[in-house]
């Protein structure tokens, strides 16, 4: 039998980033606000604490801090003639698990999306035709550049990044990146001090014609005070960022920069260890009426609420939706149906450099200290003689030198024995890595439903991913590889090695946790699944946060988008939607 629990404002399911903000920020408006997290409760102090927060074969290789297939998995297909298969162990991303969510084991990387991304249809269409992109599903977001500036700028001093900006209200900076859209003011902390690698990187792009610029980065540069009176501490480049909680409290997450303050507000609590089923709507099926969860004992309990906000991970927002019966499922042979539509990924490439006469003790690292260059991302350059849109942003951010995983091998090395030892031993220091993050354009055949055979551990359909990389992005991916071998030439060393993204997506292998799109927003409720403040076109007391909002991927880390949208669904709740509770902000 299902307990019915007392009614609240808000109930939010995931306390990640989204959820973490969105609860702030209601909480701040005197509602009563309810946070449900399947995972546990995790806490710098006792749960990254500095005498074993280092612990490379707990974190780094056995995921303790990392969502596992027995508690959700999904199946997996490279096209819809293939029959898709469980993901029995998470290879190409590693999804978040507990209080803080992905923003616990990030590297730090804050980006900004260009007008040229959020306007991507009508910009691409402006420059080059509308038959550039033909092939594409490309579609604009429904908010530009200009009106996310404040809230990305919210995002970032709450967070306390690191960084130089390249153009302040139309001014560019020097030693900032030229090809960034107007903000307001520079970063609330000068750039992360740069190790030998990224400096060296930054001379030979800079010598090619370049911008090499400092990569914006959620590790402190300084010690730093939030604007929520929140104390975090100088990065100490240790290295563990990814995979890692911060001991140090000098990585950005929901635990360092909101957390302190959130949980001691008497409307707002959290309750771990419970996993909502799905959203329960009226007999009408326009209006939620509140969650149904189950906890560690098994018992079911419904939560009625006057608000839902999905705040999960970009994947668990589409499967909550398609579970929950909001909206219609995408259909790829008739184009109809939006929920499970653009799923995109990140097309990324590398490069190692080789060198016997350099020493850049990887060891002292951090997520996103490190040197990039956007000469060639998103719209920078000209498209037009090329056969692909999009692009890469190239970045020399040499993230860690851990010792069971940091195996740079020369080509040729040994792959056993004493040789393998030997080579191990003349590369861990004197190789130089850099790597393309490139953008992810949605297609016909990429998308997100529900598997029709495997189910989970409550009798739920599993959802299906049917994804391959397309081949714009392809041909974009091995276009820019091209200017890395420049790169690559241009620094020297004894040889170097260019790993192209030429294969079809496998899932084994990890690549990116940059997971987007499927519940996507935008102005036409035809091709979207939330309108431009993230409020479902179906169900308008619902809204969806997170990059399952996005359109497409950039050649960016999406986690300063996330953080940005969370912000503007906030603001739109708290001075649009609470005037009228119930109705859509935007007409359909």
């Amino acid at each position: 039998m299902t307990r019915i629990l007392p009614r609240k404002d808000v109930v939010i399911i995931g306390l990640g980033w989204s959820g973490s903000i969105l609860a702030h920020e209601l909480t701040e408006e005197g509602l009563d606000v309810l946070a449900i997290e399947r995972g546990p409760w995790r806490d710098t102090a006792t749960d990254f604490n500095i005498g074993y927060a280092q612990d490379e074969l707990r974190y780094g290789i056995r995921r303790d801090l990392f969502l596992q297939p027995v508690v959700e998995t999904m199946t997996v297909r490279n096209d819809p003639s293939q029959t898709a298969l469980p993901m029995r162990d998470f290879g190409s991303f590693l999804l978040g698990n507990g209080v803080g969510g992905a923003g616990v084991h990030w590297n730090g990387q804050t980006w900004r999306f260009w007008d040229s991304d959020f306007q991507i249809r009508t910009k691409l269409t402006e420059r080059y035709g509308a038959q550039k992109a033909a092939d594409l599903q490309l579609q604009d977001w429904g908010v530009t550049a200009a009106e996310m500036e404040v809230f990305y700028d919210r995002f970032e001093y709450l967070a306390g990044i690191s960084g130089k900006a390249g153009n302040i209200a139309g001014q560019i900076q020097e030693g900032g990146n030229p090809f960034e859209d107007p903000r307001a003011r520079d970063y609330p902390l000068p750039p992360m001090e740069m190790t030998y690698a990224p400096t060296l990187f930054a001379e030979a792009t800079r010598s090619l014609g370049m911008h090499p610029f400092p990569a914006p980065s959620a590790n402190l540069s300084k010690d730093y005070i939030n604007p929520l009176g929140i104390a975090m501490g100088q990065c100490t480049f240790c290295g563990f960022c990814e995979r890692f909680g911060c001991a140090n409290y000098s990585k950005a997450s929901a635990q360092t920069t909101i957390m302190p303050v959130l949980m001691k507000k008497k409307n707002f609590e959290v309750r771990t260890d419970s996993e909502v089923l799905h959203v329960d709507l009226d007999r009408s099926g326009r209006m939620a009426r509140g969650v149904t969860y189950v906890d560690t004992s098994g018992e079911e309990f419904f939560q009625p609420a006057d608000l839902v906000l999905v705040c999960a991970y970009a994947l668990h927002n589409v499967r909550m939706l398609m579970l929950s019966g909001i909206g219609e499922i995408y259909d790829p042979d008739t184009g109809e149906g939006t929920v499970g539509r653009n799923y995109c990924y990140q097309t990324n490439a590398g490069a190692s450099v080789f060198f016997d006469d350099k020493n850049f003790n990887p060891f002292v690292a951090a997520g996103s200290l490190g040197q990039t260059v956007d000469d060639f991302n998103g719209d920078a350059f000209d498209h037009g003689p090329l056969d692909f849109v999009g692009g890469a942003g190239v970045n020399c951010i040499p993230t860690n030198g851990r010792p069971i995983s940091t195996r740079p091998m020369p080509p040729g090395a040994p792959r056993w024995g004493a040789g393998w030892k030997e080579a191990t031993r003349q590369a861990y220091k004197s190789t130089l890595s850099f790597s393309s993050q490139g953008s992810s354009y949605p297609v016909r055949t990429n998308y997100l439903d529900l598997d029709p055979t495997y189910k989970d551990r409550y009798g739920r359909p599993l959802m299906r991913m049917t994804f391959d990389f397309p081949d714009n992005d392809i041909r974009m991916s091995n276009w820019v590889s091209d200017r890395m071998e420049e790169i690559a030439r241009t620094l020297g060393g004894r040889e170097y090695t260019i790993a192209r993204r030429n294969k079809s997506w496998d899932s084994v292998p990890y690549q990116s946790t940059h997971n987007t799109g499927g519940a996507v927003m935008g102005a036409d409720p035809s091709t979207s699944v939330v309108n431009r403040y993230l409020q479902s076109w179906d169900v308008p007391n619902v809204f969806v946060i997170g990059a399952s909002a996005f359109a497409h991927n950039a050649g960016k880390n999406p986690t300063g988008t996330v953080g940005a949208l969370a912000f503007l669904a906030a603001d739109a709740i708290r001075n649009q939607y609470l005037r009228n509770p119930g109705v859509p902000l935007v007409s359909a």
